[in-house]
């Protein structure tokens, strides 16, 4: 089975180049959904997966 890798918030947004506060307000509108947690911290777990779609959401928007 293979092994996912998951980023955090500021992996996420530096392979997006938008701020956190523009991916959180991604999720708060439902333009993307929220990401899983982490269950020891809580943290925010991006996929790469995830970051493809935003990607695409980011690319649409025309925000950067």
């Amino acid at each position: 089975m293979r092994r996912v890798r998951f980023l955090t918030t500021q992996e996420a947004v530096e392979r997006l180049g938008i701020s956190k506060q523009t991916l959180f307000r991604y999720e708060k509108k439902g333009i993307f959904p929220k990401p899983r947690r982490s269950s020891i911290n809580r943290w925010r777990c991006y996929t790469q997966e995830d970051i493809v779609k935003l990607r695409k959401i980011i690319g649409g928007a025309g925000e950067s």
